[in-house]
């Protein structure tokens, strides 16, 4: 098989780069989507700290073209600003029809070729857990499984809450919580206290690193995505104070909703709030006419797993593994 490498021209190869994209991410994407994301991204700017750890962002993308300018693999490495230091991110897609002869392996090459220029210390790419040939591809180049994440499917067509599950909400009301959706206050003051919210719980993820986003930026990537609406963003506050959230982000090829972000402040948890925000979310979802509700979690995350699946019954489905290697 003949194929030519090349960097990725913005925008023309996005058309031809999503349906590849769509082969390995959990909710289909669009060439308008990633003309979008592209947008909102300035010029990479990479430095290193006082230890020479590679920093900053930048995020280059490669396609391997066959004998007929079509476009059959896809490449990007990127890392933000709050990526962890050293680290790389990189996802690379071939087509199926044509694995096996040697387009996969050339465009991580060149992949691999660009990170060890920016001396990059960690590559770290997430592949399905079905997808034995791709982890057999990169466990032969060294990587290895450092965390699982599952991913849970609630069929909404189906679903039907118990009288347990709904009045979580009424027990947290009871509690001193009120509910409310950013729609009911918007402006950067309450905007800011999401933000907040979002900055003490996330490390309680389990596998999270590197720095949170400031406030410009996260606004971007999390209330800013596409599909992330105020109406779909649940908070729980005990006063003026924000101490939960859910964020849904709805999905309009499929019509379906997708946990962006769950969590309750520490102190605050045990009440059963996180399960109430959860109702809630589904509540929206189900008023949408959303079929199914999607999200992921670490393998190392029981009390969310606990919730989605034996409380409120989400299906479990094929998850990724996060592959990393030291360079």
């Amino acid at each position: 098989m003949k194929y030519t490498i090349r960097k990725l021209r913005h925008p023309d190869d996005f058309a031809a780069v999503a349906p590849l994209i769509n082969l390995v991410w959990a909710e289909p994407t669009t060439a308008e989507r990633l003309r979008d994301d592209e947008e909102k991204i300035p010029p990479g700017q990479l430095h290193y700290n006082e230890e020479g750890e590679l920093m900053g962002w930048d995020r280059p993308k490669w396609v391997a073209e066959d004998g007929n300018g079509q476009v059959v693999a896809y490449a990007i490495a990127w890392r933000a600003p709050w990526t962890e230091a050293g680290a790389i991110i990189h996802t690379l897609v071939v087509h199926p029809d044509v694995r096996g002869n040697g387009v996969g392996r050339a465009l991580y090459a060149t992949v691999l070729e660009w990170a060890r220029e920016v001396k990059a210390s960690r590559l770290i790419d997430y592949m399905k857990e079905s997808d034995e040939r791709s982890l057999a591809f990169a466990e032969r180049r060294g990587y290895v499984k450092e965390r699982h994440s599952f991913e849970s499917v609630l069929d909404l067509g189906s679903f039907e809450a118990d009288e347990k599950l709904n009045a979580s909400i009424g027990e947290a009301e009871r509690s001193g919580i009120r509910f409310v959706t950013l729609s009911e206050e918007p402006g950067e003051e309450n905007e800011r206290k999401l933000h907040e919210l979002y900055r003490v719980t996330h490390p309680d993820i389990p596998g999270y690193s590197g720095d949170f986003p400031w406030f410009e930026e996260w606004k971007k990537w999390n209330i800013g995505l596409p599909g992330v609406s105020p109406e779909r963003i649940h908070i729980a506050k005990d006063g003026d104070r924000y101490v939960g959230v859910v964020t849904l982000q709805h999905n309009e090829q499929t019509n379906a909703m997708y946990h962006e972000y769950t969590a309750v402040l520490p102190e605050y948890r045990g009440r059963r709030i996180a399960l109430a925000l959860k109702m809630l979310g589904i509540r929206s979802a189900l008023a949408s006419g959303a079929p199914y509700l999607k999200t992921h979690n670490d393998s190392m995350n029981v009390p969310m797993l606990r919730i989605n699946r034996d409380l409120i019954g989400f299906r479990a489905e094929p998850g990724n593994y996060k592959m990393v290697r030291e360079l």
